[in-house]
């Protein structure tokens, strides 16, 4: 899955998951695009590529009825431009410098690159000790870094493309999601750029030093209130030492640093190349390997975005993921549901299954069917089975206990099984006293929990989607065998 198909995925995801009262997308949108992305795709493709393709369909949709959405979660899509706007504008920089030493003379203890080199220097120590600061701060503090991400992901623009207040709380609740979904990315690709955006900067600096050494003569000395030419062989030998091994240069000896003390000078053509060497060997090359180490891991992060497809919105959709509607077969026990329950439930199921479903109720189970006659009955078809128990019953385990285990007992990966326990005529009866309702519950939990099977309590009348979706999500038994 890419990057801009997980924004996609991302984006349906928040606006499915927040509209409960399925105001912007409603339950037939929501079968439509499951239908025809399993259509398109194919039930053999793999999850990603239908979840991606899914919500390409929806993001569609949804732009068609609210332009603003679709601007604002494309703002929020990361820009690359501006790595390269980044990485020219530091050579520019480097490249510009208008000057390397004062009067066209360069003083060889302090070179105009010394403060570059020291910056990278207390970089290069700041990354050897990220873990430490990470383990005080408990992440890693790079304002810089932070800036950058920042610029890239474009949150800024969501505020322009989402003045339309009508979608402004969708673009802000998927920039959220996305936000903490690709911190980890975003802060890998800012390094990435950074280094670059370094070693351009010294690159720039380096062909500074050459083009401005070839209109000028700059001549290279020294002065010291407390170094004499020794010293000052020993510390440049050092401090160059990088410079002069990668060009395979000699430091001049002592004799000849001696002759350039001020107001002596020489010619700062070997001085300049050192410095530049210097700058190859101690910013350029770090710099670069540093960027292509972080482009790997950017890579890598960018095909293991944490979509994390065992959580209940995405299990949904896969269950959605089937070119047929999918079957699902419920047994009333002991009793017959309204027909606005029935109405109520095959709702509650289709999006229980995340797509098209074809719902077969049958005849309800008699009392005391503990034989499971009405389970052979059914049709052997793939799909979930679900059991209809009535609150008002009280539960019996020689009979509902029953039942209930020799459905599990059919159960399979393929069938899961889904207890619902409608609570409408118990509530009816017992309007005045509140406590009685969960003393019941109690009493059919109980009842059920041997079996290990957890009840989906609904009141089938006047269901609360937003809670009760939950509930039978988490109420589906899925055996693993």
């Amino acid at each position: 899955m890419t990057e801009s198909e997980a924004l996609d995925v991302v984006a349906v995801r928040v606006i499915e998951s927040a509209d409960q009262d399925r105001s912007v997308w409603s339950d037939a949108d929501r079968a439509w695009a499951s239908h025809e992305a399993a259509a398109a795709v194919g039930e053999a493709a793999e999850p990603g590529v239908f979840l991606a393709h899914r919500a390409r369909l929806a993001m569609g949709r949804l732009n068609s009825r609210m332009a603003a959405l679709g601007k604002g979660v494309h703002a929020l899509a990361w820009k690359p431009w501006l790595g390269i706007v980044i990485v020219l504008a530091a050579f520019l920089v480097g490249l510009l410098a208008d000057r390397v030493g004062s009067a066209q003379r360069i003083n060889v203890l302090a070179p105009p690159v010394l403060l570059l080199l020291v910056w990278n220097l207390l970089v290069y120590l700041f990354l050897l000790t990220g873990p430490l600061w990470r383990g005080a701060a408990g992440h890693a503090i790079d304002p810089l870094r932070s800036l950058v991400a920042h610029l890239g992901a474009g949150w800024h623009g969501t505020r322009k493309a989402a003045r339309d207040t009508s979608v402004a709380t969708w673009v802000a609740k998927v920039a959220a999601e996305w936000a903490g979904l690709t911190a980890n990315l975003y802060a890998l690709r800012a390094a990435r750029m950074l280094h670059l955006a370094a070693a351009a900067l010294a690159v720039g600096i380096i062909a500074g030093l050459y083009l401005r050494g070839l209109a000028f003569e700059y001549r290279a000395s020294w002065e010291s209130t407390f170094l004499e030419p020794g010293a000052v062989h020993t510390l440049l030998a050092s401090v160059l030492a990088p410079g002069a091994w990668l060009g395979g240069i000699p430091i001049p000896g002592p004799e000849r640093i001696a002759a350039m003390r001020a107001p002596g000078s020489e010619n700062a053509g070997t001085w300049l190349h050192l410095m530049a060497l210097t700058l190859i060997a101690l910013v350029v090359l770090p710099r670069l390997l540093l960027a292509a180490i972080a482009g790997w891991r950017e890579r890598r992060q960018a095909h293991r975005l944490p979509l994390q497809l065992e959580q209940p919105y995405f299990r949904r959709l896969l269950r959605g993921f089937h070119v047929e509607p999918h079957p699902v077969q419920v047994v009333p026990y002991a009793f017959q549901p309204s027909e606005a329950a029935v109405a109520h439930l095959e709702t509650l199921l289709t999006r229980l299954v995340g797509g098209a479903a074809s719902i077969q109720v049958a005849p309800p189970a008699a009392y005391g069917d503990d034989d499971d006659r009405s389970l052979q009955d059914l049709a052997g078809v793939p799909g979930p089975l679900v059991l209809v128990f009535n609150l008002a019953a009280t539960p019996e385990r020689e009979t509902h206990g029953a039942f209930a285990q020799a459905a599990k007992a059919m159960a399979t990966a393929a069938r899961p099984l889904l207890v619902v326990v409608d609570e409408t005529s118990f509530k009816a009866r017992t309007r005045d006293e509140p406590q009685r309702l969960g003393q019941r519950r109690d009493a059919w939990r109980a009842l059920l929990q041997p079996a290990g099977i957890e009840p989906a309590f609904v009141d089938l009348a006047a269901p609360d989607a937003a809670t009760v979706d939950a509930a039978m999500d988490a109420a589906l038994l899925v055996p693993k065998r």
